[in-house]
């Protein structure tokens, strides 16, 4: 576990002292850089030892058939998977011909660090080989936030006790050796999915472009290299199909040092000829050369200041969330900030978990943060649904629907879930997506995009659930036969979150359509189909238990059968791993929050005492065997007054990946969780909701956090929210006045002005049990070292 006394608690970094072998490959996945278009895994320098090798590049996949055992209309033929591209990171060493490996000889000090605010990567460490020579290696690395298609290295060795013979070996590597596939089916990997067209070296740099088989796109990679050091030094390249080198050799006494500033750059595509991109690389690394070393990390600060002075979460009393929801916004950052019009994966480009492939946690969970945090991003994610409708739209006709079927999981657009109940079946992503875009537009009054992109994607997910769903002879209007966000009550008849969901799509279709006359004319929308849309939003069913006081997750949901918690076993979960889906499905045991997410996105549906007794009544029943459900979990406990249980699951949400709660943070991060922490406080405890251009505040602190501060952007203003055990205070930083509402009491605040308000106590209810074993238990780090703030890198 990440949990561990290697890793340091500090507030703006994360550090690890001393290389673990044992924790090598979540290392790898907590240290990885990325801008959204290019990711490198945090694997060490020379390459070896490593848990996952990765060098990604968004929207670069291999297509692999999909077998069935029995063929059946509509299901997907292939899959897509994220592939690791060339590896641009490697720099080997060798020390008197010894090669520079931690496994040998004697390692005298190990030490990484994650800067937060400089995003960058430092290392220092000193090894001694096992012949006896001594040399202490730093190095720095950085996935430019500024330059879209590079990365960088400046690596440096100094003997520290007698004169050395040293090489550097500089590499371009394409079709590494990987893992074997461990049997999760989570994990997925290809072998040897690049290749060859062309290879060159010249002086200092290096340069290889390769296609894939299948899904025919081509990827090209260069390298440039500043070298510097006592003369003499010499230095030769070469190349072939999957390698290009460059080889440094000199000579160091102690006291000297040489330095490599590597600069790298990767292009692809899926239409451009060899020559154009091969152009495209030799570019963006001409671009890469003419900034320089300094000029790249002087830039990715800038830029960082401007995000974190934006988007910084202030949390007083518990050291590890306030670093863990800073790694967590950083991380979400990197996932999306150059994605531009790419899709936003459940693991960014941190590993191949998952296959790459971007779900419904984009939507409803990595966006709902980068809306009040970098907006920009968002409407980039959100154009990139726009460029696949065409694909979705064809998997609607397959279906025999209208409008457009969203993929469950995809890279580029087509539907790669093999498992219908708990894939096509899950057709709430398409008002996942629509909720994204109201979400947006309603933040940043954006009404290009609107007009641009947001009605046709609410307009052609609103048609869907019109062709989805039927009226009964009562003239209700129901959504048979599809799977929300719980995975374990697959097929389920009115679903309340999917039924909840496509009601504000319909209405806010309707709305858009109304608003944009032209747009909405080109995609044949007239009066009558939005009039059928409001009157299937107004006809929509939520099924509710009269005789329980609760609403049904889906129709006739709490008649099935309670699952035999006190019978299973906690080496049974997760339960998917362990039991057969027809005994899932039939029972009541929740996988993740369904019904109760409902209640914190479609919160306007819920009277106050409803939510108190369904989150009562769904919290004994929900096991989180997915990672995205503890802070949906925390918001509800936090707004009906279990502030401590709401505590627990912002813990276990934001030390998701730290700690590797769910055993696979090696694969990558888990976004959804990272921008859960997020979500937990701010609208768990900051109590924030947006509802048709108004902030509500109901704001509570547990008993542990004495402070929690953060900044929302909406509407071209900046409010700045400050919350104690007592007293909330709003501080309008930018733009004109804002009005808000603290526990429903209007508030406005005018610019440079501070508003303090009391806090309210909640009201005392007795806490929910959890499953037997399911509790949110907190893991406490072992003891770590003193807290520091010094950077290892000049």
């Amino acid at each position: 576990m990440i949990s561990h006394s290697a890793y340091t608690v500090e507030p703006w970094c994360l550090r690890e002292i001393g290389l673990h072998l044992d924790v090598l490959a979540q290392s790898e996945s907590v240290f990885a850089l990325s801008n959204g278009h290019v990711g490198w895994r945090g694997n060490l320098d020379e390459g070896e030892p490593h848990g996952l090798p990765g060098c990604y590049l968004n929207g670069v996949y291999e297509l692999h058939p999909l077998p069935y055992a029995e063929a059946g209309y509509g299901f997907p033929e292939s899959g897509q998977t994220v592939i690791n591209v060339t590896n641009g990171k490697l720099i080997r060493l060798l020390v008197d011909d010894e090669p520079f490996d931690l496994r040998y000889g004697r390692l005298r000090s190990h030490e990484r660090m994650l800067d937060l605010r400089t995003g960058l990567l430092h290392r220092e460490c000193e090894w001694t080989s096992p012949t006896g020579r001594t040399v202490r290696v730093r190095s720095t690395r950085l996935v430019s936030f500024t330059h879209r298609a590079v990365a960088a290295i400046a690596y440096e060795v100094e003997p520290l006790d007698t004169q050395v013979n040293l090489v550097v070996q500089s590499e371009l590597v394409a079709n590494e050796q990987l893992p074997q596939f461990t049997g999760d089916p989570r994990v997925a990997a290809l072998t040897s999915p690049l290749q060859p067209e062309e290879h060159a070296a010249a002086g200092t740099r290096l340069r290889l472009v390769h296609r894939t088989a299948r899904s025919d796109l081509r990827v090209a990679t260069a390298a440039d290299h500043v070298v510097t050091g006592p003369a003499p030094t010499w230095t030769s390249s070469e190349s072939s199909d999957d390698v290009g080198r460059l080889t440094i050799t000199t000579v160091l006494g102690p006291g000297e040092t040489l330095r490599l500033e590597k600069l790298v750059s990767y292009g692809w595509s899926g239409a451009r000829s060899l020559p154009a991109v091969r152009d495209q690389v030799d570019a963006a690394l001409a671009g890469a050369r003419s900034t320089g070393w300094q000029g790249l990390v002087d830039q990715q600060r800038e830029f960082l200041d401007g995000f974190w002075g934006y988007a910084d979460v202030e949390v007083d009393g518990d050291v590890e969330i306030q670093q863990a929801v800073r790694f967590a916004l950083f991380h979400v950052l990197q996932a999306a900030a150059r994605a531009e019009q790419r899709a936003i994966p459940a693991k960014g480009l941190t590993g191949s978990g998952y296959d790459g492939h971007c779900f419904w946690d984009t939507e409803i969970f990595v966006l709902s943060m980068l809306t009040y945090t970098s907006p920009d991003s968002v409407a980039e994610a959100l154009r990139w649904r726009q460029n696949t409708l065409s694909a979705a739209r064809e998997r609607a006709r397959q279906l025999g629907l209208k409008g457009a079927a969203f993929p469950w999981r995809t890279i580029e657009g087509a539907e790669c879930s093999s498992y219908w109940p708990a894939g096509t079946a899950a057709f709430h992503i398409n008002a996942d997506i629509a909720n994204a875009v109201m979400c947006y537009v309603s933040a940043t009054c954006d009404e290009e995009f609107e007009r641009e992109t947001g009605v046709e994607l609410l307009a052609e997910t609103a048609r869907l659930w019109c062709s989805l769903g039927h009226y009964d002879s009562s003239s209700r209007f129901h959504i048979d036969g599809v799977t929300g966000p719980d995975e374990y009550s697959a097929l389920a008849d009115d679903n309340v979150y999917t039924n909840l969901m496509a009601q504000a799509n319909l209405r806010a279709a309707a709305d858009a359509a109304e608003r944009h006359t032209e747009q909405a004319a080109a995609l044949g929308i007239d009066e009558e189909e939005t009039a059928r849309w409001r009157d299937a939003a107004k006809a929509m069913t939520i099924p509710y238990n009269s005789a329980l006081g609760i609403h049904e997750q889906s129709a006739g949901f709490t008649g099935h059968q309670v699952w035999d918690f006190v019978d299973t076993s906690p080496d049974d979960y997760p339960l998917m791993l362990h039991f057969p889906y027809f005994e899932l499905y039939r029972k009541q045991v929740i996988k993740q929050a369904d019904l109760v997410l409902a209640m914190y996105l479609r919160d306007d549906a819920f009277e106050e005492d409803q939510k108190a007794r369904n989150f009562a009544y769904y919290e004994p029943l929900t096991v989180r065997d997915s990672s995205l459900s503890a802070c949906i979990q925390a918001v509800m406990a936090a707004e009906v007054g279990h502030l401590r249980l709401a505590y627990d699951y912002l813990g276990e949400t934001a030390l998701m990946d730290l700690d590797d709660l769910e055993k696979n943070t090696r694969d990558g991060l888990h976004l959804a969780s990272l921008a859960g922490s997020w979500i937990a406080l701010v609208a768990g405890f900051g109590g924030m909701r947006y509802h048709e251009g108004t902030l509500y505040f109901a704001p509570r602190l547990p008993e542990r956090l004495s402070r929690l501060a953060f900044s929302v952007h909406v509407r071209q203003r900046c409010l700045r929210v400050e919350i104690t055990n007592s007293r909330a205070s709003y501080t309008l930083v930018e733009g004109e006045p804002i009005q808000i509402r603290h526990y429903g009491e209007p508030v406005t605040v005018p610019r440079g002005t501070r508003q303090m308000r009391s806090i309210k106590p909640p009201t005392a209810l007795p806490e929910p049990t959890q499953p037997p074993g399911r509790r949110p238990e907190r893991p406490r780090r072992v003891e770590s070292p003193p807290m520091r703030e010094t950077p290892l890198a000049r």
